[in-house]
């Protein structure tokens, strides 16, 4: 069941695919539809699960479920990931490489390897100040207050020169 992202409560679940390049406003119309379509019929085990989603900077895919309605299943989350690999051969893009790292250039969005973010750290092309994306929260309420950061507030901080 199709919720809007700001009804959920902070403690649903979350997801971020990170899109290999930004998606143009077309192919986020019509990503949006096939993301609600997904989530109208989104369930476990029969029984329907309330979920939204976003897409943010036209590169960011956030799912989000609420597990105070209905826990989530390990079937469901494959059922998500699968939708996602369906939408990644459809666009032409990458959304499930962990290993990418993205962050601002003063309002542009930098997609990295994980070795190249290193490197750009090493070089102090990106430093503490920089605004990073962590990827890796799991709650809406992570999703509003650390997702988009400054480097030394994340994981990230680990690849920073002190």
């Amino acid at each position: 069941m199709y919720l809007n992202f700001e009804d959920l409560d902070d403690a649903a679940r979350v997801w971020v695919y990170q899109s290999s390049r930004e998606f143009s406003e077309n192919e986020v119309e019509e990503i949006s539809l096939k993301i609600e379509a997904f989530i109208q019929k989104w369930q476990r085990h029969g029984e329907d699960l309330k979920a939204s989603y976003q897409v943010k900077y036209n590169q960011f895919i956030v799912i989000a479920v609420d597990e105070i309605f209905n826990n989530i299943s390990g079937c469901s989350i494959d059922a998500s990931v699968n939708f996602i690999k369906t939408l990644e051969n459809e666009f032409s893009v990458d959304l499930t490489n962990k290993l990418n790292i993205s962050f601002k250039d003063d309002s542009n969005i930098n997609i990295v390897s994980m070795a190249d973010f290193q490197k750009y750290a090493k070089l102090q092309k990106i430093t503490s100040n920089t605004i990073v994306f962590n990827n890796m929260i799991t709650s809406k309420s992570d999703f509003k207050t650390n997702w988009e950061v400054p480097a030394s507030e994340s994981w990230h901080k680990r690849f920073l020169v002190s």
